[in-house]
């Protein structure tokens, strides 16, 4: 009789850790593609120079022209509407904050060490870059976990040749 009882609750138990399983690597797939994203977005942010500078010599990010391509990358790379909001097949369910999004340009003397103490981030940048500070929130497929919060970071910088 024992024996009836301890097969369905074996089950169960064996059920509740696959279906953690497959929710922590959801989670990381998740962790993935909003790093390679915030990624892209900062180089892509970083490649936008001013024209008049660059016609007389000095790399200067357009500060403008950056954070809407950012945006831009940011939204096509985590299936965003254009308000920034998840669309369907978006492994995300609420909107991502960008929590810094900072330039670095030809006013700093570089190398140029950069701190954020509130995200627990620092970078020396040798040259002109775009710093970007995003939070994803990951909701949990199943309810077996609180959900996940990352603060994920991205840089990337000029360098001239």
């Amino acid at each position: 009789m024992y024996k009836l009882l301890l097969i369905p609750l074996l089950m169960v138990v064996w059920m509740m850790l696959h279906v953690l399983q497959l929710d922590e690597e959801m989670a990381i797939q998740t962790l993935f593609q909003g790093k390679h994203a915030v990624n892209r977005a900062a180089h892509a942010a970083a490649q936008q120079l001013d024209q008049a500078e660059l016609a007389s010599g000095r790399l200067v990010i357009d500060r403008e022209a950056a954070r809407e391509k950012a945006m831009q990358y940011l939204s096509y790379n985590l299936l965003l509407d254009s308000e920034s909001q998840p669309i369907e097949g978006s492994l995300l369910k609420e909107k991502p904050e960008i929590m810094v999004f900072d330039i670095i340009d030809g006013d700093h003397s570089f190398p140029y060490r950069y701190s954020a103490p509130d995200y627990q981030f620092e970078v020396t940048l040798q040259g002109p870059g775009v710093i970007i500070i995003a939070q994803l929130k990951y909701p949990r497929a199943f309810t077996v976990l609180d959900p996940i919060e990352w603060n994920i970071k991205g840089v990337a910088e000029l360098l001239a040749s």
